[in-house]
């Protein structure tokens, strides 16, 4: 597992330049919340607008999740923990006032940009 990285993915990488190219401008891996521990991939501070770009093994992609054969178990509830901590951090966030925006790594580049522009243009207007 050393060798998963845990930000600055190809998938990551390619949505924030796709995303600078068409003009905005964000911050990367900041905790939208001091007192949560949670990092947001891509953040837009002032409209308070958190990205996140997951993994589809790790966050239980209902496309493309695999579970490993090999102790089943184990890796059964790591994986069961790391969706149950992303929905309370959604629900923490919300709850603030923030807006999250959950990506998967599969998602084009396109639809991903698409969808981080509609949610700035609704927190804009």
């Amino acid at each position: 597992m050393l060798s998963n990285r845990g930000k600055d993915t190809i998938p990551e990488v390619r949505i924030r330049s796709a995303l600078h190219r068409r003009g905005f401008r964000f911050s990367k891996h900041v905790r939208p919340l001091p007192d949560l521990r949670c990092t947001a991939d891509i953040v837009f501070p002032r409209l308070r607008i958190a990205v996140f770009v997951d993994g589809c093994f790790w966050h239980g992609c209902p496309m493309h999740a695999t579970r490993p054969a090999t102790n089943a178990e184990w890796w059964a509830a790591k994986l069961d923990r790391t969706v149950q901590r992303d929905q309370h951090n959604v629900e923490v966030l919300e709850a603030a006032g923030w807006v999250c925006v959950r990506v998967w790594e599969h998602q084009s580049v396109d639809e991903v940009c698409q969808l981080v522009g509609n949610a700035v243009t609704r927190r804009r207007t």
